[in-house]
């Protein structure tokens, strides 16, 4: 799934893809059944995900998404996932980024906000 600017985001259950450049997990738990042979990625930016408060309070239906992007946001503002945003834009002066996620829907996830974050960085 192409996103621009050269961001690409991929489920970790399809297998890897010529063009993917790095793969970076962007999950902060391990996806089920996967071999870090096959998941094939090049780093884990746990840094990079929603706490696992917010992870919860979204599934659990206590935040609509607009709530959720709001304080995913604040959240990618803090030093550690500071830190990992600019760690992901440094990868992508180099090339191309594929996010890789085990979400079922990454339309409706973290994804989207982590991706719209990075393009606003890149100018």
């Amino acid at each position: 799934m192409k996103r621009g600017s050269g961001w690409q985001v991929r489920r970790v259950y399809d297998p890897p893809e010529p063009g993917d450049g790095r793969r970076v997990l962007v999950d902060r738990l391990w996806p089920r059944g996967v071999s870090k042979e096959r998941a094939a990625v090049d780093e884990w930016l746990k840094d990079a995900t929603p706490s696992n408060g917010l992870r919860s309070a979204l599934h659990a239906g206590e935040l609509d998404f607009a709530e959720f992007r709001d304080r995913y946001r604040a959240e990618l503002a803090e030093p550690g996932p500071a830190q990992a945003v600019e760690r992901l834009l440094e990868m992508a002066r180099a090339g191309t980024v594929t996010l890789v996620t085990a979400v079922q829907d990454p339309g409706r996830s973290h994804v989207p906000v982590l991706v719209e974050l990075l393009e606003q960085r890149q100018g």
